[in-house]
């Protein structure tokens, strides 16, 4: 397997992790088909969403599978009035990912990570792994140590 830039830095930083390779589909990014078709837990797949604040910019949002990201509360705690997604064309340039492969490390800069307060109650979660069909699982706090995110309360 290819070695990504997030597996090197997760590496770098001595993470213990593991790989899974998964069947992509370019048609059907939903993590619920993923799940169902490779055998893992939806629970435990977290996506990786990229978003704009109004006051400071780029910003990046961990949330499990099953469920939907508050915009609202990341406005919130991330200190801004609004925020958005940002458009699907405009992801690689910001990130260095592309769509289906974005993971919440290894971009091309130190953007603000905030992950849902639902993986404390984890052991271990799966995040995409900087392409698309791999996913690397870690504890999550090891993720945020990395990512140097922050626990936040951001899903619907």
């Amino acid at each position: 397997m290819k070695k990504t830039n997030a597996l090197r830095i997760l590496d770098q930083q001595k993470i213990a992790y593991d790989t899974v390779e998964y069947e992509y589909d370019s048609e059907n990014l939903d993590l619920a088909k993923i799940a169902a078709e490779n055998g893992f837990v939806l629970e435990t797949i977290y996506k990786t969403l990229v978003l704009t604040g109004d006051k400071t910019g780029v910003l990046v949002a961990v949330v499990a599978g099953h469920h939907s990201l508050s915009l609202k509360k990341m406005a919130a705690v991330s200190g801004h009035k609004k925020v958005e997604m940002v458009a699907v064309k405009d992801i690689q340039n910001l990130t260095g990912y592309i769509r289906g492969g974005c993971s919440p490390i290894g971009m091309k800069k130190n953007f603000p990570v905030y992950l849902d307060e639902t993986a404390k109650t984890m052991e271990r979660i799966f995040v995409n792994a900087g392409v698309r069909g791999i996913l690397f699982s870690c504890k999550p706090e090891d993720l945020l140590k990395v990512g140097r995110g922050e626990w936040a309360d951001i899903a619907e």
